[in-house]
């Protein structure tokens, strides 16, 4: 042990960090600010489209109603392959039907209220998701990125072997970048199991497709579907043929007799309008991390079966357990206000990292003022975009140009803090110590 956390290796272990740190500071900045935000992802659903019907429940009778009038509503159209019924849930009481081609509220009654609007909510989700990329390309980067979380964890404590040790030390009333060193290394220490937990579960979710992809290239004959069946199920063989809708009252009835324990969160219907559909409800289990149970139905509703996300096998549990662990969508409100917090202090480990690496540099007579100034763009223009968004939503409502904005307001933050570089170059650093220089 002392090997490892020798004076060259730690020096190794700083090299390192630094390294890496350089390669993806901005970018996790961006995904670690957002990933703070998205926690309240169904609550500003809520804010965005407060007149919205809500209620606790709603009849099995009148989801039947809800689904008849989507469906009848998009006739002359192509057929939609998929139609989800999002149930009343605690975090987000409304009722929402989603077709291939739109999404509507419902209310208590079964009759289409609304056009859902949440276009900001998404657009915040896409942002942490896949950085507003198409989705192959972004989730694979992201899910990069969530692996280089855990190699900077890993490598900032080979760096620094007193870490731990001085963990409740922080010297934040100095004026000097000793304040910053401290912060950085306090907030680490207190949110490492976080941060290294949304990390492995953030990199599982962003590369999934890749391995996805390349599982069904080398196995399946480019069959994603089939490559992913074993853990969550197979879809059903398409018949085209016409067929009346299946009914969802039975379905419902049956997980409330059945399973009272379970809160239905999805119904979905799988090529509703013909032979070859089935329905299926997505069920979530109390005091579980798995996001629900697959419950397989036949058109008539009659029970066909569980996938195995909440009871099969050890894998198949883990991978359903991935989602809700990452985005703290379990033990409500209170877990969520954590998420924000450990959210906010991974944030500024990863800010205050990038000014220790140029003070540093700065110290050996290698000032960089562009990069210190462009960073400060960095840190304080990707929150003023998302505000900036939010305010666009408010404004311009729900067709607003959010990735355009965002982007803009990013790089003129950017653009005008260089503009204005003079200050941070002329940023006083105190003397050496040998504390600092480790």
């Amino acid at each position: 042990m002392s090997a490892l956390l020798s004076k060259d290796t730690a020096r190794r272990g700083v090299a390192a960090h630094s390294a890496i740190g350089l390669v993806c500071c901005a970018l996790l900045y961006l995904i670690c600010v957002s990933g703070a935000a998205i926690v309240l992802y169904e609550e500003f659903q809520r804010f965005e489209q407060p007149d919205a019907p809500e209620m606790e429940s709603i009849a099995p009778q009148a989801v039947d109603r809800a689904v008849a009038a989507v469906v009848a509503s998009e006739a002359g159209q192509a057929p939609t392959t998929h139609l989800y019924v999002h149930m009343p849930t605690e975090a987000l009481p409304r009722t929402t039907i989603t077709t291939d081609t739109q999404a509507v509220h419902v209310d208590a009654a079964g009759t289409i209220a609304a056009p859902e609007e949440k276009a900001w909510s998404e657009f915040l989700l896409a942002l942490h998701y896949r950085l507003n990329l198409p989705p192959v390309w972004g989730m694979t980067l992201v899910g990069m990125f969530g692996a280089m979380i855990v190699a900077l964890g890993v490598s900032g404590v080979v760096a620094h072997p007193r870490i731990f040790r001085d963990a409740f030390r922080l010297r934040a009333r100095r004026k000097d970048e000793v304040a910053t060193l401290d912060w950085h290394n306090r907030l680490a220490v207190w949110t490492l199991p976080f941060a290294l937990t949304i990390a492995l579960t953030g990199a599982m979710i962003g590369l999934f497709y890749v391995a996805g992809f390349s599982l069904a290239a080398s196995a399946y004959d480019g069959d994603s579907e089939a490559a992913l069946a074993p853990v969550f199920g197979a879809e059903g063989e398409a018949d085209p043929a016409p067929a009346p809708l299946p009914r969802v009252a039975p379905v419902l009835a049956h997980m409330a007799r059945d399973y009272p324990a379970v809160r239905v969160s999805y119904v979905i219907l799988h090529d509703p309008g013909t032979r070859g559909q089935h329905v299926q409800v997505i069920g979530e289990h109390h005091r579980r991390l798995v996001f629900g149970e697959y419950y397989h139905f036949a058109p008539d509703g009659s029970f066909e079966g569980t996938t195995g996300l909440a009871d099969g096998a050890t894998g198949q549990q883990f991978a359903a357990s991935i989602y809700n662990l990452h985005f703290g969508n379990y033990g409500g409100l209170p877990v969520k206000i954590a998420y924000i917090l450990f959210g906010v202090a991974l944030s500024v480990v990863v800010a205050t990292g990038t000014f220790i690496w140029l003070d540093k540099q700065a110290r050996k007579g290698r000032p960089r003022p562009l990069i210190y100034a462009g960073w400060w763009g960095v840190t304080l223009g990707v929150p003023l975009a998302i505000l900036a968004t939010l305010l666009a939503r408010l404004a311009l409502g729900n067709a607003a140009p959010f990735v355009a904005i965002f982007w803009a307001v990013t790089l003129a933050a950017v653009g005008l803090a260089i503009a204005r570089r003079r200050p941070w170059a002329k940023r006083r650093l105190p003397p050496a110590n040998p504390e600092y220089a480790r």
